[in-house]
């Protein structure tokens, strides 16, 4: 049984999570969650999650709420409002934009896919057609917007998280529309500029485009409601204390929501304010995926010992790595250098014109870090190799690439198979969540989601140049930064320091720059500076995923087989895709 305890244990933080989070977001069984593809515009498929509160009947119609996520986000992002909003009574359609998640591409057509969200809402003889909100993050207020533009008269309210009118693809507001909108805009929002012209968050208050909005001249008072709510002209400004993707894990953010649509729609269950459940289903999704990457380890272990793999266990090699300070030294640069150029080749990326072959922009970027860091480490490796490593007698051998002086193309075959069984054994078990629980392995901005077909021929396209990050990666880590002799706590955190650490000072320093001065560090990179919060958790399960089958295996190849198919997976379901497949 101990040979099997990763597996049991991930296992069991799985259908832990699973039932923890299906309890949360059904309010007990009082909310039925149901799986939505519909036809949108020009034959578009479109999905969503539906929330339906056991009172609302085609007898007795409660309010809906189309609620919509933001830029290479999902329906599950806004689940801390559907949640709230669902237990309260209202009917909430959590809509995948064009493009994302399992709604057809491209990105930004048909109005994002607003217009068509908001007619599937109101054909729902469950929802009280004269009590529907709009509410949607980011890029997601210009989702309802483009709907609330072309059917002025089909919704009651609206709320926009960290969004604005009249920002690019979006209508201009007026006193008079939207209706009834209030704007949730946190103090240190990263798209101020973007969205409301102005330097700092702090400063909306004084933007002129808000100013149009609201009808007033004067600066704009939080919490002050302007206009009328009879009339449909109420206007309200909101400013929790957080950042643009810290909407979605506020308490605050979500309250002011639940309280907007409270003041101006009716129907609903009365539940205080503070009364909110939504965190214990990010924490269970969180439980879900530490579990996820427990069984990989376990299944790792598992299939080792089994007939057809057990040849490629072997011992590590006799290391002849980097020692005393020059250790030290060489580590920062390696942890250093992913970061120092991140912004620069994201913003070489965003050259990739997104096509039939590279279709998700977002990824391309990535790629093209991750392509541009290869070589380098690459290079770097070659010179420490020659100048000095090779007259200490390292070799390939000693590097994990080779057994017995051969390549062994067959036993890298043989890697690439098990890798394939380990993640394949994972995604069945994300899979089982999924259909079990209707949960998915997240927390907050990190998110693992089963992929569709379409996103599975991206998938394969993307993987090559991943996989070719990672074994450079791997090679450098074990061969240069091996520590002999050290326990495994000091090899794994060694590990988890150089792929990782460079990320965590990182984003530290954006991040204490933007709650000192209300600005992030680098303010024209808002949405590349979010992006990269996911790389801090990701390179910290890509080490540990590198580390141990590295010292199972003996070689560099399975961990770096393992870690293309897990990010290539997470980054290409969750993206956007912008070109029309």
């Amino acid at each position: 049984m101990r040979r099997n305890l990763f597996i049991i244990l991930g296992v069991a933080l799985v259908v832990i999570a699973g039932l923890a989070g299906w309890l949360v977001q059904t309010a007990g069984g009082t909310v039925a969650i149901r799986d939505l593809r519909f036809e949108g515009a020009n034959g578009t498929l479109m999905s969503a999650l539906l929330y339906v509160p056991r009172t609302a009947t085609a007898k007795t119609p409660a309010p809906g709420i189309l609620a919509v996520h933001g830029y290479i986000n999902s329906r599950e992002t806004q689940s801390g409002f559907a949640i709230e909003l669902a237990r309260r009574g209202y009917v909430v359609l959590a809509l995948d934009q064009t493009g994302h998640g399992y709604s057809d591409p491209p990105a930004f057509a048909n109005g994002f896919g607003g217009p068509d969200g908001l007619k599937y809402l109101r054909s729902l003889d469950i929802v009280d057609k004269s009590n529907i909100g709009l509410e949607g993050h980011s890029m997601g207020g210009w989702t309802f917007l483009a709907a609330a533009a072309v059917m002025k008269d089909d919704y009651k309210s609206a709320v926009l998280e960290g969004s604005s009118t009249g920002a690019p693809f979006a209508a201009e507001g007026s006193p008079t529309w939207p209706r009834n909108l209030a704007l949730v805009y946190s103090r240190y929002d990263e798209f101020s500029q973007l969205m409301w012209s102005v330097p700092r968050a702090a400063d909306v208050t004084k933007s002129d485009k808000l100013k149009k909005v609201f009808g007033t001249d004067a600066d704009i008072v939080p919490g002050k409601i302007y206009g009328s709510i009879a009339d449909g002209t109420a206007r309200a400004l909101f400013t929790p204390v957080t950042t643009h993707p810290g909407d979605h894990i506020s308490n605050s953010a979500i309250g002011y929501a639940i309280d907007w649509f409270g003041q101006t729609l009716t129907g609903a269950k009365s539940l205080p304010t503070s009364n909110q459940i939504w965190v214990w289903k990010e924490l269970s999704t969180l439980v879900g995926f530490v579990g996820f990457v427990f069984f990989l380890l376990g299944m790792g272990g598992v299939l080792l010992r089994t007939k057809t793999f057990s040849r490629l266990a072997g011992p590590v090699p006799a290391p002849k790595p980097l020692t005393g300070p020059v250790w030290w030294i060489a580590a920062a640069v390696s942890a250093a250098i992913p970061v120092v150029f991140f912004y620069l080749f994201m913003t070489l990326g965003a050259g990739v014109k997104a096509s039939w072959f590279f279709p998700q922009t977002i990824t391309s970027q990535i790629m093209v870090w991750a392509l541009m860091n290869g070589a380098i480490f690459l290079v770097l490796f070659l010179v420490w190799h020659f100048v000095t490593a090779a007259a200490q007698g390292a070799n390939a051998g000693t590097y994990g690439l080779v057994e017995s002086d051969k390549v062994g193309w067959g036993r890298i075959g043989l890697d690439a198979v098990y890798a394939i069984a380990v993640v394949f054994a994972g995604y069945l078990l994300l899979v089982c969540a999924d259909y079990f629980f209707k949960i998915d392995f997240r927390f907050w901005v990190l998110a693992l989601k089963p992929i569709s077909s379409l996103q599975l021929g991206i998938f394969l396209r993307y993987l090559l140049p991943f996989a070719a990050f990672f074994l450079i990666s791997s090679l450098t880590l074990h061969a240069q930064y091996r520590l002999p002799g050290a326990g495994a706590w000091a090899r794994y955190f060694a590990n988890m320091g150089i792929m990782a650490g460079g990320f965590l000072v990182f984003l530290l320093l954006e991040y204490i720059v933007l709650f000192a001065r209300g600005s992030l560090l680098n303010a024209n990179q808002p949405l590349n500076t979010i992006v990269a919060i996911q790389f801090l958790p990701l390179m910290i399960v890509a080490s540990i995923f590198s580390t141990w089958f590295y010292e199972k295996t003996g070689r560099v190849y399975a961990g770096a087989f393992v870690n293309a198919l897990f990010v290539t997976w997470y980054i290409v379901a969750g993206q956007a895709i912008q070109f029309p497949l």
